[in-house]
């Protein structure tokens, strides 16, 4: 296990290492002058000229990444070009809505697709079987801009049931929490369905039914815990791209989270706002991704003897 744990470890330096690079490099290289953004295209050159070496514009590209990577190993990302607030205290202010509705997104999920895949996988080729896959292939095949939308028409503008955007109150969760964790879903109830047909037909599971226990017994104590690394593996492959993902539905919904903060900074051209947003996303992914990797191996040591 521990050298299962030292080779996760420095592979995840190295990804870390290459995301820094790329965030920078992508965000450096897009069209647009921050400095003609801040001072305004009336601006003199002179004023021009003087922000931009007070940012360190005018640095070669080389020595522009290695003064944002050294401030970054000492948690320093840096300043907003538009408000000049600490971005470290803007993401912290906006970080505890991202996580709630991810969270949240990730229940929607679970709550729906594990019942919906048993059902398909106990009563296949039934009525329930093609009902739960049909539910899947509409929750892969429906984009989050267009799903949001379509909820706020039906439960807020016709019904009158629930807040159209904002974070105000418990209520204003429920419908991003389901634009976000309807395709998760559908998604992971082709998992469960899938996984838990394999684990059905194995030698145990019969030898439970002949002791018999009954169905809900053998599905629950036997079958999904025997089905439950794949599914596992799924779900931390699945939560970095819920956060990704929330960027679309925060806008839609008017949610305070990282996702909006990302696309206003964006409007703005605001640079070191729009990195700081892109590499929390993308190292959260990418930690989030080791640690199911770790998990699994911890569940089933016969990964650890192919290391």
């Amino acid at each position: 296990m521990l050298t299962l744990l030292i080779s996760r470890l420095s592979s995840l330096l190295i990804v870390v290492l290459g995301v820094i690079t790329l965030v920078f490099l992508l965000i450096h290289l897009v069209p647009g002058d921050p400095v003609q953004v801040m001072l305004g295209e009336t601006a003199t050159p002179a004023a021009q000229e003087e922000l931009r070496i007070q940012l360190g514009l005018d640095q070669p590209l080389f020595t522009q990444w290695w003064t944002y990577f050294s401030h970054l190993l000492q948690g320093d990302l840096g300043h907003s070009l538009h408000s000049k607030a600490p971005i470290h205290e803007m993401l912290l202010e906006r970080l505890p809505a991202t996580l709630e509705l991810t969270f949240a997104g990730l229940f929607v999920a679970l709550l729906i697709a594990l019942p919906l895949g048993c059902l398909a996988a106990v009563f296949k080729d039934t009525a329930w079987d093609y009902g739960a896959m049909t539910f899947s292939l509409l929750g892969v095949s429906i984009p989050n801009f267009w799903m949001g939308p379509l909820l706020i028409l039906l439960f807020s503008l016709n019904l009158g049931w629930l807040p159209v955007s904002g974070r105000t109150e418990f209520s204003s969760l429920i419908l991003p929490a389901l634009t976000l964790g309807t395709a998760l879903a559908a998604i992971l109830a082709r998992m469960t369905r899938a996984t838990l047909l394999e684990v059905l037909n194995e030698e145990y599971i019969r030898t439970a039914k002949a002791k018999g226990l009954s169905d809900p017994a053998i599905i629950i104590h036997h079958a999904l815990r025997n089905a439950a690394l794949p599914i596992i593996t799924l779900l931390g492959l699945q939560l970095g791209t819920l956060l990704g993902g929330a960027v679309i539905t925060e806008t839609v919904f008017a949610w305070p989270g990282i996702g909006q903060l990302t696309v206003e900074a964006i409007q703005k051209r605001d640079y070191p706002v729009v990195q700081a947003c892109v590499l929390l996303i993308s190292l959260t992914y990418v930690v989030i991704n080791t640690l199911t990797d770790l998990l699994y191996a911890w569940l089933d040591p016969r990964v650890r003897y192919h290391v």
